[in-house]
């Protein structure tokens, strides 16, 4: 199987094998499975992202996906996103950013965390998902955010075809932003493709509220 080098994910290889389904809702879908804290914990957190285009301000889903959760914080306590771009951007698909510079440099990061979208989160618009390759578990910084419910993104079963792509927080404001981004002009850079001709630049990435780790 062909793998894209330097991107940490294999979400246009899944899209060519799989198919996207899209939806015309402008705000972000409802999940089956509750994303509410447990009884007795502090509020989801809430991580805002200010972009060359606009604030995405983000919920996650410590109690679905904790170790996914507590990654994504990890990186954005340290300052890891700050300065890092969304380096691919596919209208009816997804925006994902977190691992490249403005130059389309990967910046290095951490150890892999284990797959977690077996937690019955969906790959609904306007959820927060981490990135991979084809190894179902090879996920470190880099997320996307879905634009369109992709379905064929979800768990199916836990085998490598079947792995799906961890859900573990969702937009909770900025959706207008989202769908600026992913309608910029675009082309290729090197072995990059969809990539914006003009950087969409993470300029800041902080906490607003946390939960307790994990």
């Amino acid at each position: 199987m062909t793998r894209f080098p330097l991107f940490y994910a294999t979400l246009l290889l899944g899209a060519l094998m799989f198919g996207v389904t899209g939806c015309g809702a402008s705000e972000p879908g409802t999940q089956t499975v509750s994303t509410a804290p447990a009884a007795g914990q502090p509020a989801n957190p809430r991580v805002l992202i200010e972009t060359s285009k606009g604030d995405i301000t983000l919920e996650l889903f410590p109690r679905n996906a904790p170790q996914s959760t507590a990654n994504f914080l990890n990186y954005v306590k340290s300052g890891f996103y700050d300065g890092l771009v969304f380096h691919r951007v596919i209208p009816g698909f997804m925006i994902q950013g977190g691992g490249m510079t403005p130059d389309m440099a990967e910046k290095p990061n951490g150890k892999p965390i284990r797959n977690e979208a077996d937690n019955g989160l969906k790959n609904l618009r306007g959820t927060l998902a981490m990135a991979r390759t084809g190894d179902p578990h090879s996920a470190t910084s880099q997320f996307f955010i879905n634009v369109v419910d992709n379905a064929l993104l979800n768990h199916r079963g836990q085998s490598v075809a079947g792995w799906g792509y961890t859900v573990f927080g969702q937009v909770v404001d900025g959706m207008a932003v989202v769908d600026a981004i992913v309608a910029v002009p675009r082309g290729s850079r090197g072995p990059h493709d969809d990539v914006p001709l003009e950087p969409v630049v993470m300029q800041r990435v902080s906490v607003l509220a946390e939960a307790p780790r994990p």
